[in-house]
């Protein structure tokens, strides 16, 4: 697909159809790749993005155990006193 470079102030950039935009699910920035003769451009990916349906499935299945105890058996509370 060829798209024109418009001029935006003192800058250029370029505008991608709504339908792109819709497509990846591009909100407000992207993620732009540099590579040899090309440029890439990426959706950014939300941090944490589908943590809470993986932490359910965790729980219905039992594996979300912890990996170590809260407390230690050597651990001393009167030091916190």
């Amino acid at each position: 697909m060829e798209v024109s470079i418009i001029k935006i102030g003192n800058s250029k950039g370029l505008r991608l159809p709504k339908t792109i935009l819709k497509k990846y699910d591009i909100k407000d920035s992207v993620e732009l790749v540099l590579e040899e003769e090309q440029i890439v451009i990426k959706p950014v990916s939300k941090k944490r993005e589908g943590w809470d349906k993986a932490f359910e499935k965790m729980s219905q299945n039992k594996e979300d155990n912890p990996v170590m105890d809260d407390v230690f058996e050597d651990e001393d509370f009167e030091e916190w006193k």
